[in-house]
């Protein structure tokens, strides 16, 4: 299950406390969650620099699609903010691309555990 970040204090503390990784399409912040035993919460950052509303829009939707998808494979108690850069705006840019690129991200932060296959 992936919560959310809603409060500024918290994306604050995770740009102060984090550790950054840089993609192409966006940038991961994670830190440590206040409380270990909570589930890993996900917050989205996308400026104006990435377009008007409607490409903000849909980067944010991008970036929330690919992260529920990767949601049973993170590892719990963490806190994460994802800021889109402008490139994730082009619309070239597909949801397969957005989804490699977090997988690559979470993978050097080491928050992603491998698929369990069930027999």
């Amino acid at each position: 299950m992936l919560g959310t970040l809603r409060r500024a204090t918290d994306f604050d503390r995770v740009r102060r406390e984090g550790t950054r990784w840089r993609g192409r399409y966006c940038t991961l912040s994670v830190a440590r969650a206040p409380q270990a035993d909570t589930p890993t919460r996900a917050g989205y950052v996308v400026s104006r620099a990435v377009g008007k509303a409607v490409k903000r829009n849909r980067a944010r939707r991008l970036l929330r699609e690919a992260m529920r998808r990767l949601a049973d494979r993170l590892l719990p108690g963490w806190d994460i903010v994802l800021i889109a850069q402008p490139p994730i705006a082009d619309p070239k840019t597909r949801m397969a691309h957005v989804y490699d690129e977090l997988i690559w991200l979470l993978d050097k932060a080491r928050l992603i555990q491998a698929p369990t296959t069930e027999k």
